[in-house]
């Protein structure tokens, strides 16, 4: 189930515009140990045919927008504008608020004169980078993370769940920013709730299965709430909800190995990975080389509907060469499967331009 409704069985899916549909989200990440998150993980639906111009110019036409670092179909704006519109200012708080909802709003009233700046600016201006913005920030946005002090960009991503501003386009690695309402499909807007439910039928259709609660996220839930059907999974605790389009299958179920993303979401969520696979990872590009055991930016490796090892690969575009450190193996591994596997890192140096060096046993 979880493997067919993140689209990698053998049938793949015919192009980006279905893929991010079915998929209902592309989180970006500029990392290029291998390729750009977005742009891996649709290659690893696709295949080598892929062209990361078409994600571009699909962003660029507002086919797909970007909202909080995960690129969306522009029709489901429609999702998330009830969201914006409940932005809790001070007329509208309830007591309802949980503490980081509450400090994010307190933050945004305090820097107020700041947020009226850049809205000015790109009403002004348009589109602009956010180096370029102008920063009349009075309070410093505080943090145990890389956030600390990043008080225009923290704004922004604030105004972003204002339904204030959005991404309009990327330049030279930065963000360009312009108002919300040139850059977003004009959708209508969907009651809250029923906003809510709709993004829960189509996460859980995304993912298959998915526990009814998990961890609370701000951006981009884990769980199902009470979409789908309750079920329990054999050899593992507890309840899940499954999407009722996976208990009875049209199609019988047809594998194909496929090299993953670290962050894509059949392995995103590590402890729903590690219940339903059983497999072992870790991304270890913030540990010291001498403390991995997979690599800097390892792959996931499926086959079937199996987690089965890990791909520790480089792309050295200078040399013109994919590097393959490692094949991490789990288990013990047919031919058949060394071979499948194989052909799947020579179709990711083909996609990527370089050509494949591997160790002498798998063929290099």
């Amino acid at each position: 189930m979880a493997v067919r409704a993140q689209l990698l069985t053998a049938q793949r899916p015919g192009d980006v515009v279905e893929t991010v549909r079915e998929l209902t989200l592309l989180q970006i990440d500029p990392v290029k140990a291998v390729a750009p998150a977005q742009h891996l993980v649709l290659w690893s639906r696709l295949g080598s045919a892929y062209d990361p111009g078409e994600l571009d110019r699909l962003l660029a036409e507002r086919t797909l927008v970007e909202i909080l670092g995960f690129v969306r179909p522009g029709e489901d704006v429609a999702l998330y504008r009830a969201e914006m519109e409940r932005w809790p200012t001070p007329s509208r708080r309830d007591g309802s608020l949980r503490p980081w909802q509450e400090s994010n709003a307190r933050w945004v009233e305090a820097n107020d004169r700041a947020r009226r700046e850049i809205l000015a600016h790109l009403e002004a201006e348009g589109p602009t980078p956010t180096g370029a913005l102008p920063d009349a920030t009075e309070v410093p946005w505080r943090s145990s993370g890389w956030t600390d002090d990043k008080n225009v960009q923290r704004l922004l991503d604030l105004m972003v769940a204002r339904g204030e501003v959005a991404v309009s386009g990327r330049e030279g690695g930065q963000r360009l920013w312009d108002l919300a309402q040139r850059v977003y499909p004009d959708v209508p807007t969907l009651p809250l709730e029923q906003a809510r439910a709709e993004q829960d039928a189509r996460r859980l259709a995304a993912l298959g299965l998915l526990r009814s609660r998990g961890p609370e996220c701000p951006v981009e839930p884990g769980d199902a709430r009470v979409a789908g059907e309750e079920a329990t999974v054999d050899g593992v605790t507890g309840t899940w909800r499954v999407h009722p389009a996976y208990l009875d299958p049209d199609d019988r179920f047809t594998g194909r190995a496929a090299l993953l993303c670290p962050i894509d979401r059949l392995v995103f969520d590590r402890d729903r990975m590690a219940d339903l696979f059983a497999f072992d990872y870790v991304l270890e590009m913030y540990k010291p080389k001498a403390k991995r055991r997979f690599g800097y930016y390892a792959l996931p490796v499926l086959d079937g509907d199996e987690l089965v090892g890990k791909l520790d690969a480089t792309a050295e575009h200078k040399r013109g060469v994919l590097r393959v450190d490692a094949l991490h193996e789990d288990g013990d591994w047919s031919a058949a499967r060394r071979d499948r596997v194989v052909a799947e890192i020579h179709d990711l140096a083909t996609w990527l331009g370089l050509d494949p060096d591997l160790p002498a046993h798998l063929g290099g």
